[in-house]
């Protein structure tokens, strides 16, 4: 039976370690503070046995290492459900001195585990003050404290003080409607492993709990002289509704503490089923709280019932509109207090408006202040008849619980023009949107660069116009030579001279069929001696066979060759007096003729070739090749497919911080696109916004980032109607957007390339139609290159000086001057974008607006694009 019970535990070790390997590290413990002449311990515990060495780090003189390396190990076997655990550590412990007060470090600390080496933390010590010494010896630090919180022996009393409660609130006197942050904390000295504890429903209070995070995490406090561990367990945010003296009542929360039974046998109580451990259940009583809650003052009748810190704004969505035709007018309503308890703002429409239901839209969130954000208001209405009308300013009337009185606060009044309608807007006509849907990510590989890393203006992009350049030199040499060539006329009669007598030949092969025999011999002699004056740019009256045979040799023409030549002359002038046989002696002499100007033919266009060898055509070969391989851009070895498989099966968190990750890489439009469609689908809509516009940035022309980027915008508050332009700075500026910097610094070399091929062709064009194609060509490609370098240039000016900034914060004033304490202008919400004009101060930021107005805005509330 032991030996099975060995083998089982032999196996559960085995199948534990791969899971202790992967989170082995070094934790260190240590006092941050000592007093000078007191003695201190340092412990470095590794989450596994398999220590093969340990080397601890530098120690900084003023401390003294007095003691060790003392080790130890633990180990623990746990059963739960059926689910066996283990884990075991190693400690080692050094006892050190304080010799001098000030700040020491001791260095990172190192570790040989499983063949991996580990590190520890540094850890820096802080000496001041002097220690007590009892009878002349240094006392321990700590030595006089209590033990830290540890587990306790079943059977142990839990007393009051081991376990408590700590209910708190931030605000003991309130206004009615004013937001109480209500905090319960809970302290041990005890294993606490489970805790239930509800609020219930009260009267009198509005409640909301603050979401906190699921996994606790304890942190250890000092509570009359003793350590505890401790949490914040829950919060609630409270909202008064009656006046007076409200009680909290105490709530008792049920939880359970873990206690070792060191009286039982480990290995006995494993394979008996048992455990070396117990569960005690205790009951904590978490004590009542009073507020008192005073009245608000004598409420104004147009009170909202809001109590805190708000803003107002408005925007209208156009100003100009025929009759018959929808307006919708927005407010908002922003701040922290209870705005979900707020009455809708009331707005006056000129009586004949048609005016229809508000559409609320909640962009509030819980947080330890209250309730922040904003609440949005879409007001629709439709004017029946023509005229300008003035929708005056809506008022918003609350309690400021900063200055305790009453505040009232208002939009901008709005001028509206009603232009006459056309008759054809239905009564019941449907003015609801029907809104779709952001296009989907983009998929497969990325290329990632720094923002400021661009192929316009790089040694690469300078490198490939060069290139082109030397090219077009070379080309225009050798066509030159080319032209001069076309232009020698005893080249060209030399190289007619092959068809002339190939033509001749032609015409003596057709009498030979005709047994014309004078006419025959007569046609070749004209071909052989023709050919050989035009092949030698002689008078055949002034060609004789010396000066033929001096000719050949010039040319490079082997004595064989000429003499062939001369022999088939021979030869025909004898067999055309010759008895025998006429057909017979025809053909003979038509081959001999047809074989003499074949290889002279031969012989020199040979000649030829071997004189015009040289390296031009190739040299322009391997610079174009160069140049294309100068052009292209690298491509990123980094994929974005895990990220991109994150989104598509909806784990929309996990995709964001992934893409963020590659984003350390470098910039790409791609990635930032989807990273604004990630946060599009957690609904952070200035976050989507904010990428959105970083990859417009680099991709200006790409058509789904633009269609996501406006459909985002439609979904934030603000409601900018841009400042109006010139038809033809809007086609201006659509035109330099087309495209992004690099796409058109790659159009302006390939325009510079084509304008240089088409100067060649207009210079050595064979056709004036060819010669016209070239010069208006090449005129318009170099008109192409400097538009494309132009639109680059302002493109790469528009990103090295970036102006734009998102607002961040859910509702923000801005200011006239930059201060606090100045007059507010106008309010601008979150996920509004705004151009930066001003960065002279650290704190605040100048800004414009797109409709025109400016400002003043702390840094703080906006990021910059």
């Amino acid at each position: 039976m032991k030996r099975i019970g060995w083998y089982m535990i032999l196996l559960i070790c085995l199948l534990g370690y791969q899971v202790h390997a992967v989170a082995q590290h070094i934790s260190v413990s240590a006092p941050s503070h000592v007093a000078a002449g007191e003695n201190f311990r340092v412990a470095y515990t590794i989450n596994t046995r398999d220590v093969e060495e340990f080397r601890m780090g530098a120690v900084q003189d003023g401390l003294e290492v007095i003691a060790g390396p003392y080790t130890s190990s633990q180990s623990s076997y746990q059963m739960i459900n059926g689910h066996t655990s283990s884990s075991s550590s190693v400690t080692i412990t050094y006892t050190l001195y304080a010799a001098k007060n000030g700040t020491f470090n001791i260095g990172a600390s190192h570790a040989i585990v499983g063949g991996r080496s580990l590190a520890s933390r540094a850890v820096k010590i802080t000496v001041s003050g002097h220690a007590q010494h009892t009878n002349g010896a240094p006392s321990m630090h700590g030595q006089n404290s209590y033990d830290q919180p540890r587990m306790r022996t079943a059977g142990s009393a839990i007393s009051g003080s081991d376990l408590f409660i700590k209910v708190s609130a931030n605000k003991k006197r309130v206004h009615e409607q004013e937001p109480i942050l209500l905090t319960y904390k809970v302290y041990t000295q005890v294993e606490l492993t489970q805790l239930e504890g509800k609020m219930p429903d009260l009267k009198g209070f509005h409640n909301q709990e603050v979401p906190l995070p699921q996994q606790k995490t304890f942190h250890t406090e000092m509570v009359n002289g003793r350590p505890y561990k401790c949490v914040t367990w829950s919060q609630y945010v409270m909202y008064p509704q009656m006046t007076g003296k409200l009680e909290i009542p105490s709530i008792t929360f049920k939880g359970i503490v873990v206690q070792q039974n060191r009286n039982v046998d480990p290995m006995e109580a494993f394979f008996n089923g048992g455990s070396g451990y117990v569960e005690v259940k205790k009951d904590i009583k978490a004590p009542g709280i009073t507020l008192q809650v005073d009245p608000l003052p004598q409420r104004p009748a147009n009170f909202s019932g809001g109590v805190g810190k708000f803003n107002i704004s408005a925007c209208l969505d156009k100003k100009e509109i025929k009759a018959g035709e929808p307006i919708t007018l927005r407010v908002i309503v922003g701040g922290i207090g209870n705005l979900k308890l707020l009455k809708q703002p009331v707005v006056n429409f000129p009586k004949d408006f048609d005016k229809y239901d508000a559409k609320v839209t909640d962009k509030t969130r819980l947080t330890a202040n209250g309730v922040e954000g904003n609440m949005i208001y879409d007001f629709l209405a439709v004017p029946r008849n023509q005229g300008s009308y003035t929708i005056p300013a809506v008022e918003f009337t609350y309690y400021d619980t900063s200055k305790n009185a009453y505040k009232t606060i208002k939009t901008q009044p709005f001028t509206l023009n009603v232009e006459k309608g056309d008759g054809s807007t239905s009564e019941s006509a449907d003015y609801t949107s029907k809104d779709k849907d952001i296009h989907t990510i983009m998929l497969g590989k990325t290329s990632q660069h720094q923002a400021d890393d661009m192929f316009f203006g790089s040694f690469g992009y300078w490198t490939s116009l060069l290139i082109p350049l030397i090219a077009f030199f070379v080309l225009l040499v050798v066509f030159h030579r080319r032209a001069i060539e076309n232009a020698d006329i005893v080249k060209k009669r030399s190289n007619k001279a092959g068809k002339i007598a190939t033509k001749r030949l032609r015409m003596a092969n057709k009498l030979m069929l005709q047994g014309k025999q004078g006419e025959f011999y007569d046609e070749v002699m004209r071909a052989l001696w023709g050919y050989m004056s035009y092949k030698l740019n002689m008078p055949v009256e002034q060609l004789s066979r010396e000066n033929i045979r001096e000719k050949l040799f010039a040319h490079d023409v082997d004595d064989v060759t000429i003499q062939k030549f001369t022999s088939a002359l021979d030869e025909c002038e004898f067999e055309r007096y010759a008895p025998g046989d006429p057909a017979g002696n025809m053909n003979r002499t038509f081959e001999s003729a047809m074989t003499a100007i074949m290889e002279i033919e031969n012989a020199i266009n040979a000649a030829r070739k071997n004189a015009k060898k040289h390296p031009a055509g190739y040299s322009f070969v391997w610079l174009l090749l160069a140049m294309l391989g100068f052009g292209a851009s690298p491509v990123s070895a980094i994929t974005k497919n895990n990220a991109d498989t994150e989104y598509q099966k909806g784990n929309y968190q996990q995709a964001i911080r992934d893409y963020e990750e590659l984003l350390k890489n470098g910039a790409s439009a791609e990635i930032y696109y989807n990273l604004g469609n990630a946060y599009y689908r957690t609904d952070n809509i200035t976050k989507a916004v904010l990428n959105y516009e970083r990859a417009r940035l680099l991709s200006p022309g790409d058509e789904d980032i633009n269609f996501n980027l406006q459909f985002a915008r439609s979904k934030t508050i603000d409601k900018i109607t841009p400042v109006s332009e010139m038809f033809f700075v809007t086609w201006y500026k659509a035109l330099v957007n087309f495209t992004s910097v690099d796409n058109w610094a790659k159009t302006g070399i390939i325009s510079i390339i084509m304008a240089l091929l088409l100067v060649l062709l207009y210079l050595f064009g064979p056709h004036i139609l060819m010669r016209k194609i070239g010069f208006f060509g090449g005129i318009g490609f170099f008109l192409v290159f400097l538009l494309s370098n132009l639109f680059a240039y302002q493109q790469k000016q528009a990103l090295d000086n970036r102006k734009g900034a998102i607002i961040i914060s859910p509702s923000v004033n801005i200011k006239k001057t930059p201060a606090k304490t100045s007059t507010d202008q106008f309010v601008l919400h979150e996920g509004t974008r705004v151009d930066i004009i001003d960065k002279g101060m650290t704190d605040w930021r100048g800004i414009r607006v797109g409709d025109g107005r400016e400002g003043w805005i702390e840094t703080k509330h906006l990021e910059e694009i």
